[in-house]
């Protein structure tokens, strides 16, 4: 028999925009698998589903699901005030992410060739290059933020490269994209929300001007592809669509891959068998790498909404209803993967995970995430003897609907006898 309302269950208890949530999320969310598979979060106004089968069923039903607003809480959250200062940019609209076909295919066209086979093959030397620069401006200190001085940096680097963005300007969209996470997650006071929506317009009429610059001056880079081949399409792409595209290929493009890098220096050095049998065996990097990305899940969740009535895991939802699918909970589900609380770089069910998505969505960026981590994590256990977590310290995280990842990462090393 199915439930037919949103009941209070769980649902009172889940916000996971604040702690303890915000800290450890899985404990809950394994409740939740137990207790109530999907519930109505009065928090979030979304129903979340949290079973590897529901959420696998949900994104692949593009009939029934709509990835409009997949990204965002609801406009129905976002205090008018910063609906008011974003009328000052561009509209935020749907592009990548947050579509649905035939409209997703004509944005994942301007970017997926980008992410090629070849042409990461071609940035690979670039990315080793730039992995090396970074962990020689702090080898001789002996202890470092991770995150701050080295997995930040190089992913904002590497997809600064790919659109053409010069590594100056890497400080500013930094603080855009905390800007546009606030501003998407509609959390926090009122007046910060607004002045982030100032920085969110900022980010715009960079990407604006940097778009039109290309128009006369094309160079080799994403930036030139998309505005050339965007203005080629029938009808042709706005600037509008153009900006927001660009927002969401560089949010994605760094935020979750510098999680994702922190995230697995982490399991490492938590789980010391396994770091001795990486090092003993550094082929098993690529599977260190893939079950960091299923125990991390740097896209936490995402969302859909309800096309029409539909049954989740017994549950009725109703046509309209935005729906949380928990990724995070998905890779960690006792139904799919044998022991999923344990980090074991040899396991072989590995790539059952869902956080790069599935099917129409998956990531296009993934094969670039993937490297950017081999790349990163070979490095820094060649040129960081004795790497270990600095004991003590509170790495905080990002306050966001859809990406999980450190804020920081203390680490020490042994240094090298001059």
């Amino acid at each position: 028999m199915s439930k037919t309302s949103a009941t209070p269950g769980l649902g009172p208890e889940y916000n996971p925009l604040v702690s303890p949530q915000l800290e450890d999320p899985h404990a809950f969310l394994a409740r939740a698998r137990r207790e109530e598979p999907v519930f109505f979060s009065t928090v979030l106004g979304s129903w979340v589903v949290t079973r590897h089968a529901d959420i696998s069923a949900v994104v692949a039903d593009t009939a029934r699901f709509s990835s409009a607003e997949s990204i965002t809480v609801g406009a129905a959250t976002t205090p008018p005030e910063v609906i008011h200062a974003l009328m000052d940019g561009y509209p935020l609209v749907p592009s990548l992410v947050d579509n649905d076909p035939p409209a997703h295919t004509r944005f994942r066209s301007l970017v997926s060739k980008a992410f090629t086979g070849r042409r990461l093959t071609e940035k690979e030397p670039f990315i080793r290059s730039l992995v090396d620069e970074l962990i020689h401006t702090f080898v001789q200190e002996g202890q470092a933020d991770l995150f701050l001085r080295f997995a930040h940096p190089l992913s904002s680097s590497i997809i600064a490269e790919i659109l053409g963005i010069p590594r100056a300007d890497i400080s500013r969209f930094r603080r855009w994209s905390d800007d546009l996470s606030t501003v998407l997650a509609a959390h926090g006071p009122v007046d910060h929300q607004v002045a982030c929506a100032r920085g969110v317009v900022d980010f715009q009429r960079y990407l604006a001007s940097a778009l039109e610059e290309r128009k006369t001056s094309p160079r080799e880079d994403l930036l030139s592809d998309i505005i050339t081949e965007g203005q080629a399409m029938t009808p042709p792409m706005s600037m509008a669509e153009l900006v927001s595209l660009l927002m969401q290929v560089h949010f994605a493009g760094h935020e979750t891959t510098a999680g994702l890098i922190v995230g697995a220096v982490e399991l490492l050095l938590n789980n010391p068998e396994q770091l001795q049998a990486l090092r003993n065996d550094p082929s098993l990097i690529a599977g260190a790498v893939e079950e960091a990305v299923r125990m991390t899940s740097p896209v936490h969740a995402m969302f859909r909404t309800a096309l029409e009535q539909v049954e989740i895991g017994g549950v009725t939802i109703p046509k309209g209803a935005h729906i949380r699918i928990v990724y995070a909970s998905a890779n960690r589900d006792e139904a799919r993967f044998h022991e999923p609380e344990r980090f074991d770089i040899r396991r072989p069910d590995v790539k059952k995970h869902l956080a790069f998505g599935q099917g129409l969505h998956f990531c296009v960026g993934a094969p670039l995430a993937r490297l950017e981590a081999r790349l990163a994590l070979e490095a820094l256990l060649r040129h960081l003897p004795g790497l270990r977590l600095v004991p003590g310290q509170n790495p905080g995280f990002l306050r966001s609907v859809t990406v999980r990842r450190h804020e920081s990462l203390e680490v020490a090393w042994d240094l090298k006898a001059p």
